[in-house]
């Protein structure tokens, strides 16, 4: 599945630094309509799962927790976001991206073990 799912990261060019910056710049709707149409499954999947019960594969119930707003997560995305427009990538997508042959985001992966190595120490200190 993640094979298959880095290919259609790549050939949607979801992967791609210049439709990234397209986006950061405002002078493209492709990135928006690729994470537009990811929330709508997301929320169209969620509101399935509580309205039939679906239950998981082993036959368990799923559980949805209640999210409660925290500040924390404002914080986080703005650095987040920060992150992402400068260096073109996004977190997830690391692996697609190598695999496809772009090799300088090899700096950006280090970069965000270093960021989650980061938070781990100072995770007490911070807003939670």
């Amino acid at each position: 599945m993640g094979i298959f799912f880095g290919i259609i990261l790549i050939k949607s060019q979801a992967v791609s630094w210049f439709r990234i910056q397209e986006m950061f710049r405002f002078q493209s709707f492709h990135m928006y309509g690729i994470i537009g149409s990811a929330i709508i499954v997301g929320m169209l999947s969620v509101w399935l799962i509580k309205r039939f019960g679906i239950k998981a594969l082993n036959g368990e119930a799923v559980q949805i927790p209640e999210k409660k707003f925290h500040w924390g997560n404002v914080y986080g995305g703005v650095i987040f976001g920060l992150g992402w427009a400068l260096t073109g990538a996004c977190p997830g997508p690391l692996f697609a991206e190598m695999g496809g042959g772009f090799y300088v985001v090899i700096i950006t992966f280090f970069s965000a073990i270093a960021g989650t190595w980061l938070y781990g120490k100072f995770r007490a200190k911070l807003p939670h």
